[in-house]
């Protein structure tokens, strides 16, 4: 009887992946959700998108977007013959053929994983569950969080995994200003723990990504997103120590990766920089590192990383603050204009922006603050409250004139850098944005 009852669930859903008829739901419609909503859409599945968030759901139904990278003329064609409607309430789960998840996992104030975005949301799903459904974990995680806090929730529900309920696991991918990828053309990994999860994730996936990358387990697909994370991770803190190095030696680190990476083999070229930010990379070591405790052991090597890459905020405050005291400038008088609050260039994304933590650290310094980043505007920070300074509008001449040393961050392309090292008294670049700079070179410290 049960093999009917699967075959028939499974059947249906594939006939409707097929035809394009089936309708995905999105749970979670920030960086990750809403581009994949708009993907969705581009293919022509209808899209169920749900948040707690009212002001998103709000904005959405009026074809108003609030990330940086997708316009709001992408929303109003999303929202065409109401292809992309969005709404908090849960009960228009039972309306969507897929529900893929993509909810925040990051670090509680003891740098453990924080599971409760994930645990609601499934929560929350249990209620209006129905057989043929398939349930799509997305967001970044440990190792065996579907297995073991996902489907004991969705069990709730009655249903049997993998004949009445598809459960699977396919990390996101997602590189905003990336102008090489597409979220369609980024292949895509998929996992699952049972053969028709298996079957029905992979055909619904298959029809929306070019590639896709089919693992043996969740666990399996899990780990793969923890594995691209943690080599970055890793590789960053090594050319972030090596920095440190350089520094002491008189040597240009950025000179020296230059002239490395002209080896057409068995070398990738990686950046120092004032810190990790993102969702995924300053969160995934710590997430594999609790994780291995589980199992009596620990990852050195990684924690290791992790500890460099966190510490890279304090270096740069230090060396802000070397530089001013060698003019005679101590940090109760000193006068910063810092450039960049976004985790990385041409994005509005701040989560876990290491800008954020030395802007804070130079409040605590006493320094007096203003701040400039042309793709954020009133940023309130989860950790910290509202930022410490004055956010700038524009950057006056003025506003050079008035400060002692420009901090540049974010290197977004915006930025006119040649005025900046023109007009400012002195330039501290944690990101080397200003290596195309003939004149002034004086004035330019590379931190």
């Amino acid at each position: 009887m049960s093999t009917r009852v699967s075959s028939f669930h499974l059947d249906s859903f594939l006939q409707n992946v097929e035809t394009r008829s089936l309708t995905a739901g999105i749970v979670g419609l920030g960086y990750v959700g809403l581009p994949l909503a708009q993907l969705f859409t581009s293919l022509g599945f209808k899209v169920l998108g749900f948040d707690i968030d009212q002001s998103k759901i709000t904005k959405l139904m009026g074809g108003e977007s609030y990330i940086g990278h997708i316009p709001s003329s992408v929303i109003q064609n999303m929202r065409k013959d109401d292809r992309l409607v969005a709404t908090s309430d849960f009960s228009w789960v039972a309306r969507a053929d897929v529900l893929s998840i993509c909810v925040p996992t990051p670090l509680d104030k003891a740098r453990q994983p924080d599971l409760t975005a994930v645990r609601k949301t499934a929560e929350s799903l249990v209620p209006h569950l129905r057989p043929g459904q398939l349930v799509i974990l997305e967001s970044t995680t440990y190792p065996g969080t579907t297995t073991e806090i996902v489907l004991p929730i969705l069990e709730k529900s009655g249903l049997k995994i993998g004949e009445e309920l598809f459960v699977g696991y396919s990390p996101e991918r997602e590189d905003p200003a990336n102008p090489n990828f597409t979220a369609r053309t980024i292949p895509k990994v998929v996992g699952a723990n049972d053969p028709a999860s298996r079957r029905a994730l992979e055909a619904f996936y298959g029809a929306v990504f070019d590639q896709i990358v089919p693992v043996s387990s969740c666990e399996a697909a899990e780990m793969s997103k923890i594995l691209e994370n943690i080599y970055r991770c890793v590789n960053i803190a090594l050319v972030n120590e090596l920095k440190l190095l350089c520094q002491r030696m008189g040597l240009n680190i950025w000179e020296i990766i230059d002239a490395a990476k002209t080896k057409p083999f068995g070398f990738q070229a990686f950046y120092p920089g004032p810190g990790l930010g993102g969702h995924c990379i300053p969160i995934d070591p710590f997430y594999l590192s609790w994780k291995a405790r589980e199992y009596d052991f620990s990852t050195r090597f990684i924690e290791l990383a992790g500890e460099v890459n966190t510490n890279m905020p304090y270096e740069v405050v230090a060396r802000v603050v070397d530089h001013l005291s060698s003019q005679g400038i101590p940090s109760s008088t000193g006068r910063l204009l810092v450039l960049g609050l976004a985790y990385k260039k041409n994005v509005d994304d701040c989560r876990e922006s290491p800008s954020i933590k030395i802007l804070k650290l130079l409040a605590d310094r006493g320094f007096t603050l203003s701040y400039f980043d042309p793709h954020v505007s009133g940023y309130v920070s989860h950790r910290y409250g509202r930022l410490p300074g004055i956010e700038l509008r524009e950057l006056t001449d003025d506003v050079f004139a008035n400060t002692d040393a420009t901090l540049i961050l974010t290197d977004h392309d915006a930025y006119d850098y040649e005025r900046i090292v023109r007009l400012s008294k002195t330039v501290i670049d944690a990101r080397n944005a200003t290596r195309n700079i003939s004149a002034d070179r004086d004035k330019i410290i590379l931190a």
